[in-house]
């Protein structure tokens, strides 16, 4: 499913049109966004939690010529699924 598809969903289930669909998704995307950049977390009881997680700085390794290279620390967003959505998924 990519986002248009996601938006005629939305816009179905929910009965909105498609652009307020759009827009509704846009919103909740940036929101999230928002907040992981602050360092928070969201928690969408019974979906999952996004949160994110520090990556530390390692050594790795060029595939083409196998030089060592240097891999700077960062920041990564991570999801980790609810127990009604896994529960949902493994049946």
């Amino acid at each position: 499913m990519n986002k248009g598809e996601l938006i005629d969903a939305i816009a179905a289930g929910s009965k909105l049109t498609k652009a307020d669909a759009g827009r509704a998704l846009d919103a909740t995307l940036a929101a999230i966004t928002k907040t992981l950049k602050k360092g928070d977390k969201v928690t969408l009881v019974g979906f999952g939690t996004f949160s994110t997680a520090k990556r530390a700085a390692r050594t790795g390794r060029n595939p083409q010529t196998g030089k060592a290279i240097k891999i700077a620390a960062k920041k990564v967003a991570k999801f980790k699924a609810g127990a009604d959505l896994s529960k949902t998924v493994n049946k």
